[in-house]
């Protein structure tokens, strides 16, 4: 079984775009999409889903009044003044770190893991899918990403499939880690822009200290075509593959996904479905070579 993650250095690159498209080559693979902060591969996929279940992350405060004697200790080690004069905590500036918790000397506070999010468990016309919905103001910690990752290992094996594609978060932080740690592969898709080369410097430094091999493919690279010979140039310098170019054709693009398809499904032949059906040609290949 291989995992495959596709992240990118920051969010609108066209990743999701891709991952679809690859899903709809692989045939019968596992999708997973954890980029739970705006998770939406489901707007294509139509999922019919059978099971949900609320995920809990960090913990929040809470002071109790009766037993609070406004001694001022709470405010006092909370780096965070998320606790008002009338001894309220603020739940959007309460970073559910605890010292409030553990210096109360009369037990007024409670200090309990709060629900995050919703993870579903789905099936799809491309595979079973797997994803999950951070609420509203939530922190993304990275738990709720492997949370989603670990759901769909499990039914890789118990299936029996032999692939998991994986939609990872965007950019460089915890979720970014939670989603390509013990990846089998790293798919890294960016753009032809200064600020994606820059991003792709990040991304590979990461790669690099977790020792993940991957490669790059650059959407909408006839925009700036010397830029895109810059970022594959980066690439083969940092040790990872030149897996292909697409190209921008908007309209392509937009007319899928309006049509709930993947680039794949809605026009085979036309330029962006063929660049991304060769870049899987090559994914596939490297993956073989990384077999042998």
């Amino acid at each position: 079984m291989k995992e495959i993650v596709i992240i990118s250095g920051k969010g609108g690159t066209g990743k999701t775009t891709v991952v679809l498209g690859l899903a709809s080559l692989a045939k019968n693979a596992v999708l997973a999409d954890c980029d739970v902060d705006a998770a939406d591969m489901f707007l294509v996929l139509d999922p019919e889903t059978h099971h949900t279940e609320s995920f809990t992350g960090g913990k929040l405060a809470e002071i109790l009044q009766d037993p609070c004697t406004a001694c001022g200790k709470c405010r006092e080690v909370c780096e965070f003044d998320a606790i008002s004069e009338d001894y309220v905590v603020e739940p959007l500036a309460c970073e559910g770190c605890g010292a409030c918790y553990y210096f109360c000397p009369h037990d007024a506070i409670l200090f309990e893991p709060q629900y995050t999010g919703t993870v579903f468990h789905s099936s799809s016309r491309l595979g079973p899918f797997f994803h999950a919905r951070l609420n509203p103001g939530q922190e993304n910690s990275g738990k709720l990403v492997t949370r989603v990752r670990n759901d769909a290992r499990a039914a890789a094996v118990e299936q029996g499939k032999e692939l998991i594609l994986v939609d990872g978060s965007p950019g460089v932080g915890c979720p970014v880690v939670a989603s390509v740690t013990g990846a089998d592969y790293v798919l890294v898709v960016t753009e032809p822009t200064i600020s994606g080369y820059h991003d792709l410097e990040r991304v590979f430094e990461l790669m690099s200290h977790f020792k993940l091999s991957g490669g790059v493919v650059i959407n909408k690279f006839d925009i700036h075509p010397e830029m895109s010979d810059n970022i594959e140039a980066l690439a083969v310098g940092n040790g990872f593959d030149r897996l292909g170019r697409i190209p921008y054709h908007a309209e392509e693009v937009i007319s899928a996904m309006n049509n709930g398809q993947t680039v794949i499904e809605a026009a085979p032949g036309s330029p962006v479905a063929t660049a991304v059906a060769d870049v899987w040609q090559r994914l596939k290949a490297r993956l073989a070579e990384e077999t042998e």
